[in-house]
């Protein structure tokens, strides 16, 4: 019987040559410099589209502007969507891409402008094109900033432990001193239940103070005092604790991997001073030595 067992999808990548393979580069490829360009350019086109539709959105400006405003949309709507397809026919493996988080963010930043047609009310949804500014990370490819968002990234994430100890003591002490204040205070001067109280600890002890509760007794004043000096010192500590995580970090950093690409295999992740892929030993492209704009 002949084998009718179908493939998974994107198995394999889809070899890349030709078009597709200078384009990959371009679109992909964020440490050529054509790539940087591309995406310096995409960046720009995405900074316009969300300023033309926030403009939109001012009566004045729309009574004025608005089919300039329809116009710019319609044609910054069909370079996105020619740059949807654009990464989608290029991309060794379409549907990895596609069902990604940029290639989801890709897809729904074009959508609105064409659901608009049939539901007017959505129109303002374009707006989650800021969303794609998160490229600007591996765009630009500074290595300050990369490893300054990976190394807090990670911080965050090794420090979660200490940081949930740490509200859950802020917890019980907001907890704590809004029941004392309750007490004190009482239904009189504001603090009607312990949930109320408890909220004028929250914003006492975080320095926000929106005055909507005030204490109106000399202990409970003292009692405020307090607070707010503790709250003070207690803004530190989170801080402290991440620094810390993000210095270990920096301590025992290594060399970060780029968007360099293998054009044999298609691996990715190739350090930026790499001179053979390290999947399968080809020699990669020299982005090093390439004319800087």
């Amino acid at each position: 019987m002949p084998n009718t067992q179908v493939p998974p999808p994107n198995a394999e990548p889809l070899p890349l040559s030709g078009w597709r393979l200078r384009w990959y580069t371009v679109i992909f490829e964020a440490d050529t410099v054509a790539g940087r360009r591309f995406d310096l350019v995409l960046i720009a086109l995405i900074l316009i589209s969300i300023l033309v539709v926030m403009g939109d959105s001012v009566q004045q400006l729309h009574a004025d502007y608005g089919r300039l405003f329809t116009t710019a949309e319609w044609v910054l709507t069909l370079l996105f969507t020619f740059e949807y397809l654009a990464r989608l026919a290029c991309s060794p493996r379409p549907m990895r891409y596609a069902t990604s988080f940029f290639g989801v963010v890709d897809l729904i930043s074009v959508l609105p402008t064409y659901l608009a047609l049939i539901f007017p009310e959505v129109y303002a949804l374009i707006d989650v094109r800021v969303l794609r500014l998160l490229r600007v990370f591996r765009i630009l490819k500074l290595a300050a900033y990369v490893s300054e968002y990976q190394s807090l990234a990670n911080a965050l994430i090794a420090s979660r432990r200490k940081i949930l100890v740490f509200l859950s003591a802020v917890l019980m002490v907001v907890v704590i001193m809004g029941t004392v204040m309750y007490v004190v205070e009482g239904p009189a001067n504001g603090f009607t239940s312990i949930p109320t109280s408890v909220y004028w600890a929250i914003t006492t002890m975080t320095t926000v103070g929106f005055g909507d509760i005030t204490p109106k007794t000399d202990l409970g004043r003292l009692i405020s005092s307090a607070m707010m000096l503790l709250g003070w010192g207690t803004l530190a500590v989170p801080t402290g604790i991440v620094t810390a995580e993000m210095t270990s970090f920096r301590l025992s950093a290594k060399n970060l991997p780029t968007t360099r690409t293998c054009h044999q295999c298609l691996s990715e992740g190739h350090l930026v001073d790499a001179n053979y892929c390290f999947k399968c030993g080809a020699t990669l492209p020299d982005y090093l030595h390439e004319k800087q704009p």
